[in-house]
């Protein structure tokens, strides 16, 4: 199986398996070893501050989070040799949040938010990526730097 079949399957897969995003709407629009891509629509459920209608920071923070986590994962796929579905649920088992830091920029307004990450590094214990929240006008509405436990 080549890598960008491999990474559709897994896009279909934790769409589908992760009740945690299922709830927030966040849907893993694409992903490799390069680049990220996270979008959700909005919903009054996210709201965090009633009197602005404005996102609540924990969403932001968990959308550039799975941005940050799917392209660590992408990475620890293509450091593979044995590329099995085997090796690859046994690869992905051990990625974690290590550390995330989200930097607000502007209160989280809009229809449509996309979230994008890229690797800044990627070891064989610990990957680092770098995460941007946008709207569907544009406006980087917050940032961050997510820190993955890899192997």
């Amino acid at each position: 199986m080549n890598h960008d079949a491999m990474y559709q399957q897994l896009t279909e897969f934790w769409n589908s398996n992760m009740p945690f995003n299922q709830l927030l709407g966040l849907e893993i629009t694409r992903f490799n070893a390069q680049k990220s891509e996270v979008r959700f629509v909005w919903h009054d459920k996210l709201i965090g501050n009633p009197m602005q209608k404005i996102l609540h920071g924990g969403v932001t923070a968990s959308a550039l989070d799975l941005a940050g986590g799917t392209v660590a994962a992408a990475n620890i796929i293509e450091q593979l040799t044995d590329v099995s579905p085997e090796t690859i649920q046994q690869s992905l088992s051990k990625i974690s949040t290590i550390d995330l830091r989200t930097d607000f920029l502007r209160p989280g307004r809009g229809e449509e938010f996309i979230v994008t990450a890229h690797i800044i590094r990627s070891g064989s214990k610990v990957a680092v990526a770098r995460m941007e929240m946008h709207n569907e006008l544009g406006e980087h509405i917050a940032f961050g730097t997510g820190t993955y436990m890899v192997g």
